[in-house]
């Protein structure tokens, strides 16, 4: 199963800003799905069920080169 990052959006907001959704993106950028997750815990939810291994964000600022910038979702999630 290939990965996919949980990004929360929207990309480059200010310091302090709240995240106000998240999408599913291949490494390239490209959307999974064109769908927008209000929780992360849906996200993640939605990459599994398609198939995928999500990779949450660690980090305010991603970049998707940089391992330390991510983490598998293990948790359990509530199906959507």
């Amino acid at each position: 199963m290939p990965n996919v990052y949980v990004e929360p959006e929207p990309k480059g907001r200010p310091e302090g800003s709240p995240i106000t959704h998240y999408v599913l993106e291949y490494d390239e950028g490209v959307s999974v799905d064109e769908t927008d997750y209000l929780t992360q815990s849906l996200a993640v939810a939605a990459a599994k069920k398609l198939g995928y291994h999500p990779l949450v964000a660690r980090v305010r600022s991603t970049d998707k080169c940089n391992p330390n910038h991510w983490r598998a979702a293990w948790r359990q999630t509530v199906a959507t």
